[in-house]
């Protein structure tokens, strides 16, 4: 995929640790457009179903179903950093407000 964007909910092909296999998982996409520019990687933040633990730098999203989730999802404060071509497609999009905890939530968790 090449055209992500900021905001955009995607799923991503994580490779198992033993390389075996990959598994398609959903996740947030918080790297900006000049990031993307100069860049073949786009920063994630992982989701989860898991909506009864929540950590540091996690928001509980409202908007789930506008976001194109499947269930009631926590955009997670682990980042990580993944090639445009481990990005399978997208599913949707954060509604602003939601965008808008995301990054407080972020900003808190790495003390920015």
């Amino acid at each position: 995929m090449t055209g992500a964007s900021r905001g955009d909910v995607v799923l991503v092909g994580f490779v198992f640790a033993d390389e075996s296999g990959k598994k398609l998982r959903p996740a947030l996409i918080v790297s900006s457009a000049a990031y993307h520019r100069g860049r073949h990687e786009v920063v994630v933040a992982a989701i989860t179903s898991n909506v009864d633990r929540r950590l540091v730098g996690d928001h509980l999203v409202a908007e789930w179903k506008a976001a194109g989730l499947l269930f009631p999802s926590v955009v997670t404060g682990i980042l990580r950093t993944v090639k445009r071509d481990m990005v399978e497609r997208r599913v949707g999009s954060l509604q602003q407000a939601d965008q808008r905890a995301v990054d407080l939530a972020l900003r808190r968790s790495l003390a920015l």
